[in-house]
């Protein structure tokens, strides 16, 4: 439905609430522009107009070629990039879950079409595998989430989103696609170029398929740590149960007493185990009082 038809739809009907079953009317709609709009130059007037990148991808779509080449890569390949993202969201809300400028963390995985629905299920299975085994995230908070026909993104095939379950309710960490070969035909469609990858022992070409897997670092992180917290309420405490393998701390040490030479004690043991691991030292306050501060800060001894 076109954006005038549904305002043409919209004007004057009464609308029922489903929450509080109250009828109004609907305010007239409105298109939110989700890209952010910036100019190229040092005079507005005169600049040329730009927009802040929404995702990743598309750089790695129009090089492909030059990283498949350099690298003297044969389909399947993929190629992973970090980097700054910005989505003009209409409200950014849950702390780090959604912001206006994020780290993103995307893979664009080449395949020969035909095999693309065997190379997404391999990639669903090891995104979810990451999480539980490198991330130690409990299984239980975890689930998959297929898009139905009336989810999917214009340029997908296939998406599912693993979700995980903070404290707001079940949210999307990260998504994957299988996007076929929607946005190299779309890039050589506009651009004139030949985007197709030729296989020389088959001698075959084809424009390859993409499987895509999504995830902002922000949400990653949120994750570790929503996983981690714990409120100890018997003892009026928090605990910050981060995986060891994780953990930026792994020790601390902390003298029972300032005297009778343990202070000297333990700052030897600080020296022997700094070489190895990041350790810290803590002789302030009650040694009650030092292991409730340290539980809060997630270091795996003390």
């Amino acid at each position: 439905m076109s954006f005038q038809k549904i305002i043409v739809q919209s004007i004057g009907k009464e609308t029922k609430c489903p929450n509080c079953g109250s009828v109004g009317s609907l305010t007239e709609p409105r298109q939110f522009n989700l890209m952010f709009k910036t100019h190229v130059g040092p005079v507005e007037e005169t600049g040329t107009e730009a927009f802040l990148r929404p995702e990743t991808a598309q750089g790695i779509y129009v090089n492909y070629q030059l990283v498949q080449g350099a690298m003297r890569m044969k389909v399947p390949f993929g190629i992973a990039q970090i980097g700054k993202a910005f989505r003009n969201e209409i409200i950014a809300r849950n702390f780090i879950f959604r912001t206006r400028e994020f780290e993103q963390m995307e893979m664009q995985y080449f395949v020969k079409p035909g095999t693309d629905n065997e190379a997404f299920d391999q990639w669903k299975d090891k995104r979810l595998n990451f999480y539980l085994n490198n991330l130690d995230i409990n299984r239980d908070k975890l689930r998959f989430h297929e898009h139905g026909s009336n989810e999917l993104a214009h340029y997908a095939k296939e998406a599912w989103d693993i979700e995980y379950e903070f404290p707001f309710g079940w949210s999307e960490i990260e998504g994957i696609h299988n996007r076929t070969d929607y946005d190299l035909s779309r890039h050589e469609e506009f651009s004139g170029k030949n985007l197709s990858y030729f296989d020389q022992p088959n001698n075959d070409r084809y424009l390859p398929y993409i499987i895509e897997t999504s995830a902002g670092l922000n949400r990653m992180l949120l994750t570790v740590l929503a996983d981690a917290y714990w409120e100890d309420d018997k003892n009026n405490r928090t605990v910050m149960r981060i995986s060891p393998r994780l953990a930026p701390v792994k020790a601390v040490i902390c003298p029972l007493v300032k005297k009778d030479g343990l202070p000297e004690k333990a700052r030897e043991i600080v020296e022997i185990l700094k070489p190895h691991f990041k350790v810290l030292y803590d002789q302030q306050g009650s040694i009650g009082k030092r292991y409730y501060r340290q539980d809060e800060a997630g270091p795996h001894l003390a």
